[in-house]
């Protein structure tokens, strides 16, 4: 392994570690009944990413995400063996977060975070039920705004030292929209974690491949956003006129 890679792998295991142990700890202690528990696990989460992109963004870009992997590696920002090696260290520190969440809560009996499609779930007059096919939809597209805010601002560097703030907060907004519909994972390791921990895989491969689909949508809009905003800059410098 390469010296550079180490402490990039260590990293994301520590942040994905962090971001599971606390995310999910907050969907256990919080609950998700009503706006506020779910305001609260959406925080937790948000502000894990925040502040460990803050302190790891400098060593591995602060993924914490397979999904974000996946789009940065689409976009051609990093090579295929880093981001292999990225995704192994996300979903072992996601289960070594979950497995410690269980030691910490007495066992599995609590469900540890692991995210469920919504049944029976009332909205106003109104009952519904989340299928795998629209739960797909929902993660995917939660995936999509997360990645697509992570490749505008922290790969872009558009938001300069703001985009760890950028990311937490789409990464909450999405939990408050998606949570009591998908349990809004958007992120294999977040699912994974609690799944391995507690031997219970339903719908995994929803979980797992929603978000990647997502973030090789959002790689694609992001690099032809880039192309086109180029090819208008070259054509007004060609026209002698200032691009907007």
């Amino acid at each position: 392994m390469p010296n550079s890679l180490a402490p990039k792998l260590v990293a994301e295991f520590i942040g994905t570690f962090a971001f599971v142990f606390i995310g999910a700890g907050a969907a256990v202690v919080s609950g998700a009944a009503g706006l506020s528990g779910i305001t609260a696990i959406a925080f937790a989460h948000g502000l894990t990413i925040m502040v460990f992109a803050f302190a790891y963004g400098s060593i591995s870009g602060g993924h914490m995400n397979p999904a974000v992997t996946i789009g940065v590696l689409a976009t051609g920002a990093m090579r295929f063996s880093d981001a292999l090696g990225y995704i192994i260290s996300q979903c072992m520190g996601g289960i070594v977060g979950a497995l410690l969440l269980g030691a910490v809560l007495g066992g599995t009996a609590s469900g540890l975070g692991m995210p469920q499609l919504a049944h029976g779930l009332a909205l106003g007059a109104t009952m519904i039920t989340i299928t795998p096919v629209i739960g797909f939809v929902v993660e995917a597209a939660l995936a999509f705004f997360l990645v697509t805010v992570v490749l505008s601002t922290a790969v872009a560097g558009r938001a300069g030292n703001l985009a760890p703030l950028a990311i937490g907060m789409t990464l909450t907004l999405n939990i408050i929209m998606g949570g009591a519909l998908t349990g809004a994972a958007f992120n294999p390791a977040r699912a994974l974690g609690p799944m391995v921990a507690i031997g219970n895989f339903a719908d995994a491969w929803l979980y797992i491949t929603a978000p990647l689909v997502g973030a090789v949508i959002a790689a694609f809009v992001h690099l032809g956003l880039t192309r086109l905003v180029r090819e208008q800059r070259m054509i007004a410098q060609v026209a002698g006129t200032p691009a907007e």
